[in-house]
């Protein structure tokens, strides 16, 4: 010790007996790692008592010179020169330590207070630890923003942009595929007059600019290659609703293009990069309309299949009518020879109503418009609180409500309506309309359902054609509650 100083053994040294002093020649042993930078070797006695957990704890032996040395800084004792070669038997210098490596928390410093940091680190661990375990799991709550993550999720970007909008509307698929082709004509007239990469023209290499220019036009060509193999492959791979991610994936491949070509300025030109944009959004806009026009398609068809059945069952009917009149004329020629006054007036007054139903088959066979609007709802597959409003022009409206509730749907409609109009086409757009804002499906105005009462519909419908006879509320639901207590408990 000298002047109320104490050796500070460096990390990886071996500690020294109690009150060793260096003598003046001493040197350490190259063998030892270098001091950190700026280490204090000699520090007052209250600043620290012990070394660091982990050191190496074989000791120095002195070498017995007493005496005391001097430093060039007001008495303290001379700083060890690293590099020499080392006094110290070979017993004092430092071993091997453990093949795996010591905790960080061990390797703390045991000073006052040192007990609660460690506490501190180590609870910092063990929440640290649970945050990634949950992250492991896939919990949401921790997932990192990053602006170059693209969102592959159908559903999910569906549910983001809502209801799609055209970005070019069109009348149909027919004029959306003709404007992609002079699009795409366009797309390679900017490549053959070289306006699709821009770059320096001043970029020399080995000093020379025709050199330079050479490796630019080389490597221009194939960033153009990789820029359009990208935008081919999100037109190729594009799908309705999938617009944004196409276009992150395009704008993501332009960035790296201008961050990899940035020694030479290069870079995909602005008007070329507009142009794989609008083809993206072409493309997106002719799937779209291609699945519009197909949905329209299958409805007319399912239109027209209806109103073949409805023409069908009223031609049949107009049949059976004709036979049945035919046969009461005959018997009303035979009757008033031979029967009774009675017998004839009701054989008239049958004829009167076959005629007044053959003239009624004849008016639907004949108003396209006339038919029954239905209000059915089937609470087992839609809930309690959703309805279908719909028409049909058949003789037996029952048979297109059977035919709703077929295989597709694992239990029956129920009816609370069937209205006969005039105009039945009118007062079903009326309903929809008044409904419109409760459409189950918001993209496919030709899906008839509502989320409505049937109380609801009833106010509707009463308002439109006055009093209503026959109206059911309530759903049977038979077969909907007779296995309601069979269904599994959810857990």
């Amino acid at each position: 010790m000298s002047n109320g100083l104490r050796f500070q053994t460096p990390p990886g040294w071996p500690s020294p007996p109690a009150g060793w002093v260096p003598p003046a020649s001493w040197v350490p042993d190259p063998s030892w790692p270098a001091p950190p930078p700026g280490w204090e070797f000699w520090v007052p006695h209250s600043d620290l008592d012990t070394d660091l957990v982990g050191a190496p704890s074989t000791g120095m032996n002195d070498t017995g010179n007493d005496s005391k040395p001097t430093s060039a800084r007001g008495g303290q004792p001379p700083l060890p020169t690293h590099g020499a070669t080392s006094d110290l038997p070979e017993e004092g210098r430092p071993v091997q330590g453990p093949a795996d490596p010591p905790s960080p928390v061990a390797e703390l410093p045991h000073r006052a207070g040192g007990s609660d940091r460690v506490e501190e680190l180590e609870a910092e661990v063990e929440a640290l630890r649970r945050q990634l375990e949950d992250v492991r799991r896939g919990g949401g709550a921790h997932r990192p923003a990053n602006d170059e993550l693209i969102e592959l999720d159908d559903a999910l970007l569906l549910q983001q942009v809502g209801i799609y909008e055209y970005h070019h509307p069109l009348e149909n698929a027919e004029m959306y595929r003709e404007r992609l082709a002079a699009l795409r004509e366009d797309i390679k007239d900017a490549v053959r007059s070289g306006n699709a990469i821009e770059a320096s023209d001043r970029f020399a290499y080995n000093n020379s600019l025709a050199a330079g220019r050479k490796m630019t036009a080389d490597f221009s060509k194939l960033m153009l290659r990789a820029y359009n193999a990208e935008a081919d492959n999100c037109v190729r791979s594009l799908r309705a609703g999938a617009l944004v991610t196409a276009t992150k994936r395009l704008e993501t491949a332009a960035a790296t293009i201008a961050k990899l070509g940035k020694m030479m300025e290069m870079h995909v030109a602005d008007g070329y990069h507009a142009l794989r944009i609008t083809e993206l959004e072409l493309t997106a806009d002719y799937l779209f309309k291609q699945q519009e026009e197909r949905e329209a398609a299958r409805e007319e068809r399912e239109r027209l299949r209806e109103e073949r059945k409805a023409e069908a069952e009223l031609a049949a009917q107009r049949e059976k009518l004709n036979k049945e009149r035919a046969h009461y004329t005959n018997t009303l020629a035979a009757v008033r020879a031979s029967g009774t006054p009675e017998e004839v007036a009701a054989l008239v007054s049958r004829l009167s109503d076959l005629d007044a139903a053959i003239e009624l088959n004849d008016f639907r066979a004949a108003n396209i418009r006339a038919g029954y609007v239905y209000v059915i709802s089937n609470i087992g597959a839609f809930g309690k609180s959703v309805v279908k409003i719909g028409m049909t022009r058949r003789l037996e409206p029952m048979d297109r409500v059977r035919e709703l509730g077929d295989a597709s749907v694992p239990f029956p409609f129920d009816v609370h309506a069937i209205y006969f109009s005039d105009d039945a086409i009118t007062l079903e757009n009326e309903l929809h309309h008044a409904f419109a804002d409760r459409r189950l499906n918001q993209a496919n105005l030709r899906r008839e359902f509502f989320f409505a009462t049937p109380e609801e519909v009833r106010d509707v419908l009463a308002e439109k054609v006055g009093n209503l006879l026959e109206y059911a509320a309530a759903p049977e639901a038979e077969q909907y509650y007779q296995s309601l207590p069979a269904w599994p408990v959810p857990s």
